[in-house]
């Protein structure tokens, strides 16, 4: 008998949004179908009498602005620094595209208050209660419920974060790509900055991230709607553009599952 499947969409819409920090704010220019007329009538050189019936030209867009950490984006290691299990980070469009498609598992954070990290404890925990099994190859999304957020000027300043530990952890059980619903994959940044001035501690800043220095993996950043997957029995795609030499691209991430 032959299965179906059910497409669940796990990422933002790319649009431009004021509530986002200035430095990821989006900007893109819509051209009407008529804005195309000039360009068919002396550039391709096709006389208005040609013009098809109902046609007024093509529509078209352009992104003015647009970092590749903005919105749904998966993180290259080349991110986190330019070494990388001892050799060269690599960029994004050396993301070998077997780690971006595969077996995903949902992994409930929930419960995390603000500001608290998540640790290795609290994912062996949440996969013994909930029977999942994670394995190599595996695309592991950490639901944090902060998606709730997004497109609100709290957005970065809200969640919990994936401490060292706490990713290491996942890498260890074969994990090359994983990701999850809130701003960043860290503690939010001006807490991180607040806690390594407080106790003076250069380990604290980017920890999560910095794994990567050591060991090579890719995590996502600013999924929604985990909410729609069990925690295991789906698929996922997460393909990035192939930009050359860039630390990130933006992800149409995308769950399948079998009916």
């Amino acid at each position: 008998m032959e299965t179906t499947s059910k497409f669940i969409d796990l990422s933002r819409t790319i649009e431009h949004n004021l509530a986002d920090p200035w430095f990821m704010r989006i900007k893109i220019k819509h051209k009407a179908h008529k804005a195309s007329y000039w360009i068919i009538r002396l550039f391709i050189g096709l006389p208005k009498e040609l013009f098809p019936q109902h046609f007024s030209g093509w529509a078209d867009d352009s992104i003015r602005k647009m970092g590749v950490h903005a919105s749904t984006h998966i993180d290259a290691p080349w991110h986190y620094g330019p070494i990388s299990e001892g050799k060269p980070a690599k960029t994004v469009d050396q993301i070998p595209l077997d780690w971006c498609y595969g077996p995903g598992v949902k992994i409930d954070m929930r419960h995390k208050q603000e500001l608290d990290p998540i640790t290795a404890n609290d994912l062996k925990e949440a996969v013994q209660k909930s029977g999942v099994k994670i394995e190599k190859g595996n695309i592991v999304l950490i639901q944090t419920g902060r998606d709730k957020f997004s497109g609100t000027a709290e957005y970065p300043s809200k969640g919990t974060g994936m401490s060292k530990e706490a990713t290491l952890w996942l890498i260890e059980q074969g994990v090359k790509v994983m990701g999850i619903d809130q701003w960043g994959w860290d503690l939010p940044l001006n807490h991180q900055a607040k806690l390594a001035k407080e106790k003076n501690d250069k380990s604290i800043f980017w920890e999560g991230h910095l794994v990567g220095l050591e060991h090579e993996y890719c995590h996502m950043e600013q999924l929604v709607n985990l909410e729609a997957l069990p925690d295991q029995g789906f698929k996922i795609s997460v393909f990035p553009l192939k930009i050359k030499g860039a630390s990130a691209s933006p992800a149409r991430v995308v769950a399948m599952l079998n009916d």
